[in-house]
């Protein structure tokens, strides 16, 4: 279904390259990275439904961290693997606003989960002794709450924006993906209102869980260097280490798409960005946690050796 004010009723991506000889190596190589997402992501679930031991606030946000990754990497991969495939890869108007629906969604939503994550690491370590009681189980489903209707009401906005965009005669769009910035260079009218609500919506999504992140940090720093024994140090340091890493990569990649004007980021370069936060990240993710995690590797071998016996 095409917008009411709209001539354009389906798009058609232009996928990640246009040279036929990488379709097929391209097709088995993210199908790969797929696949390992699907199952390191759905394992971890599995691993911390199962197990008593990892039912704590932590494991109960890495759980949602997860379950996020898992949906917003099968809202784009799968249509990018058709993309190399099919001779002409065509996305109706309507399923494109529902991909960037989700994709929204789901990108906010992790954005807020790891700010979460990052005030879980700071009472953990900066008020041991009132943890349990600070994260209790109500206030973790309250913080949880607020990451989805973050992520609700940004991809209500955005979805919205671009829906409300005129779409003429031209409907190559320059991605694998429906994003917002390919579209606002598809429409016929002027976009500057559009552009300035992304820019701000942006701002707010990545701003306020960047700002809520290094606050927590800091504090964790300033408590980590009050301990006097290195082993403390250590083991203070290595309960935020994995939490930094994928941090790193996700605000990394978001903020150098998103944070700079179209002009000066030519959409190619946005699409390897893209590439990198949609299909690389949710992949790292469960093995960061998983390899990097005492308790992750623990109870896996745990789980494993229930297994093998039964």
């Amino acid at each position: 279904m095409a917008a009411k004010n709209s001539s354009v009723t389906e798009f058609i991506l232009t996928g990640l390259t246009d040279q036929l000889e990488l379709q097929i190596p391209l097709f088995f190589l993210f199908l790969g990275f797929y696949m390992v997402t699907v199952l390191g992501n759905l394992a971890l679930i599995a691993l911390i439904r199962l197990n008593s031991c990892l039912h704590t606030p932590m494991y109960f946000l890495l759980f949602n961290l997860s379950l996020i990754d898992f949906c917003y990497s099968t809202t784009i991969t799968p249509k990018m693997l058709k993309s190399f495939v099919s001779k002409k890869n065509i996305i109706l108007h309507a399923e494109c606003m529902t991909q960037l629906f989700f994709f929204c969604f789901f990108v906010i939503s992790e954005s807020f989960l790891l700010s979460v994550m990052a005030y879980d690491r700071y009472v953990a370590i900066c008020k041991p002794l009132v943890y349990m009681v600070t994260m209790s189980p109500q206030v973790c489903l309250f913080l949880l709450l607020g990451v989805y209707v973050m992520g609700l009401s940004g991809a209500m906005v955005h979805t919205g924006s671009i829906a409300s965009l005129t779409f003429c005669a031209d409907n190559l769009l320059n991605h694998f993906m429906c994003d917002i910035l390919p579209l606002l260079e598809l429409s016929c009218n002027s976009t500057y209102v559009n552009e300035l609500v992304v820019f701000i919506l942006v701002a707010i999504d990545i701003g306020m869980p960047i700002i809520t992140i290094f606050i927590s940090y800091a504090l964790i720093l300033s408590s980590i260097l009050h301990i006097h024994s290195t082993e403390g140090r250590s083991k203070a340091f290595s309960t935020c280490s994995s939490h930094i890493i994928v941090v790193s990569l996700f605000f990394g990649s978001g903020a150098f798409m998103y944070l700079k004007p179209p002009s000066i980021l030519p959409l190619d370069q946005g699409k390897v960005s893209s590439l990198f936060y949609t299909i690389v990240v949710p992949m790292l993710n469960p093995l960061i946690y998983s390899l990097r995690n005492k308790d992750v590797k623990v109870s896996l071998r745990k789980t494993l050796e229930r297994k093998i016996s039964s």
